[in-house]
């Protein structure tokens, strides 16, 4: 028999959180730890966040050891992550919804560059007030591992929200000492929004692997991300 859980906490200025229902008894600890469904969220109503899963349709992106594809982990984290910011009061928009790139380069071979400013294009359309894009890491080795987040070289804003961001996944997944970091970004770059990449994990690891497939790890996921870009807009946890 399933038990059921209705329980409403107030983890953060200005959330407030219903955590879990339909959950079975054994996931009941680890939904009051990490599966806080957000129901309302004073600091993203009226913002607008543009979520880019990378990847999808001929461009796989990262493939796993055991052939776990980077388009489709992206994409399933993102859906999670665009409901809750949906529950929360923000606009949402997906640079994609489906298996397939979002620019018009649907031919044999993928059209990278045309792909990222359709992707760009999507954000600036929709007055992004952030721009995320989910992607998955890979090594040449296995034993790397952990989230990461990289934002445009000379964006305070992006590094403010990096940070942030980093943070959160630092506190829900795994610690793996990882920092936000400065780069050069085809989608952060030409972003007039704050931009950054979101590395979930490394399908390189095998471990990892198979955690980044597992519903409930893209759940604590999701939730990272979105926390982190709450404390952004509140202007919390950023140091």
């Amino acid at each position: 028999m399933k038990k059921y859980l209705i329980i409403l906490l107030l983890l953060a200025p200005g959330l407030v959180y219903l955590p879990g229902t339909g959950l079975s008894a054994e996931n009941e600890a680890e939904t009051l730890n990490f599966a806080a469904q957000p129901v309302a969220s004073f600091e993203m109503i009226k913002h607008t966040v543009v979520l880019d899963p990378g990847h999808g349709g001929i461009d796989p992106g990262a493939v796993g050891p055991s052939g776990v594809l980077e388009k489709d982990v992206a994409l399933s984290i993102s859906k999670r992550l665009a409901s809750l910011f949906r529950q929360s009061g923000a606009k949402v928009v997906l640079t994609r919804d489906k298996d397939k790139e979002p620019g018009k380069g649907a031919g044999r071979v993928p059209d990278k560059v045309g792909d990222l400013a359709h992707r760009v294009k999507i954000s600036e359309q929709s007055r992004a007030d952030v721009f995320l894009s989910i992607h998955l890491n890979s090594f040449s080795g296995s034993g790397e591992y952990g989230a990461q987040v990289f934002y445009q070289s000379g964006s305070a804003e992006g590094e403010k929200l990096a940070k942030s961001i980093q943070s959160q996944l630092n506190i829900c997944l795994v610690d793996s000492g990882r920092e936000a970091l400065p780069g050069d970004f085809f989608v952060c770059r030409n972003s007039s929004a704050p931009a950054v990449i979101i590395e979930v994990g490394f399908l390189s690891n095998p471990e990892e692997e198979k955690e980044l497939t597992e519903p409930f790890y893209q759940t604590r996921a999701s939730w990272a991300i979105f926390s982190g870009v709450v404390n952004y807009f509140a202007g919390e946890g950023v140091s």
